[in-house]
């Protein structure tokens, strides 16, 4: 256990858990460079396939950047406290990472708190969840990824909508909008998480590290012929290299279930 988060491995499964939550488990610098220390190890860890991150408490995911130390630490030293290189959660300024990871939203997602989630491959929310980027309702941006990721991942009108007003936006409506890939009753909401990750762990890691990539790299390029042309991306020239590759069709065949070696 972390000075401010929580790490269980269970087999190839990571999770992560945002421990402030006398503070709605917002993120001070020295939080997020925790966290980033955690996924770096995680990156690193050729036994972890998988990472779920949640927040400690019924109440919050996180309510983003810990404004309270922001302002106590512009008004003792008139500095603006520093942002560690992975950003907020350890992930909103990751991006090398080509392992999945799970948001597990069980409450308020506000601002850096939304920022870590957006980083995330898949969002499962707790139907007590809210999700907001509030940040021009205290004179800042949400400027850890947020306005770039979110008018990438749902409609552009429908994010404008939500970012310039700074509005809360309730579970199923984050839902109906595409940001959220599944809403789960508040009791549910490990158990669901970790039932996505079981069905990720149930493909070779090597093919969704390939598909991650690929997806995420070609996020940025102008049309899909140029996309399929340019699948030099190096998870899936490692993926077509593999034992795995090997492996998937032969247990098919066999008809028994694969032995992946994620090598």
């Amino acid at each position: 256990m972390g000075e401010y988060s929580k790490v269980e491995k269970d087999g190839r499964l990571t999770i992560v858990t945002i421990n402030r939550p006398e503070v709605y488990n917002a993120c001070h610098p020295m939080a997020n460079q925790e966290l980033g220390d955690i996924f770096d190890e995680f990156a690193a860890d050729p036994e972890q396939w998988v990472a779920i991150i949640t927040g400690a408490g019924d109440k919050a995911f996180s309510a983003g950047n810990d404004l309270k130390y922001h302002a106590e630490l512009q008004a003792r030293t008139g500095k603006r406290p520093h942002s560690p290189p992975r950003g907020f959660g350890g992930l909103a300024n990751r991006f090398d990472l080509d392992k999945p990871v799970i948001a597990a939203v069980n409450g308020v997602a506000m601002g850096g708190g939304f920022e870590i989630a957006l980083a995330c491959d898949i969002i499962i929310a707790s139907d007590q969840a809210r999700f907001a980027l509030p940040e021009p309702r205290v004179g800042l941006a949400a400027g850890a990824g947020g306005m770039q990721r979110l008018s990438r991942q749902i409609p552009l009108k429908k994010a404008m909508g939500m970012m310039l007003t700074g509005r809360h936006v309730p579970a199923q409506e984050g839902y109906e909008l595409g940001f959220v890939t599944a809403v789960v009753p508040h009791a549910k909401l490990m158990e669901e998480a970790k039932r996505w990750a079981g069905l990720i762990l149930e493909c070779s890691p090597m093919s969704v590290r390939a598909t991650k990539q690929t997806v995420m790299r070609a996020l940025d390029v102008p049309n899909t012929e140029i996309a399929m042309r340019n699948l030099n991306y190096p998870s899936f020239v490692a993926m077509t290299r593999s034992e795995d590759t090997v492996e998937g069709p032969k247990a098919f065949a066999e008809k028994r279930k694969p032995a992946w070696k994620g090598r």
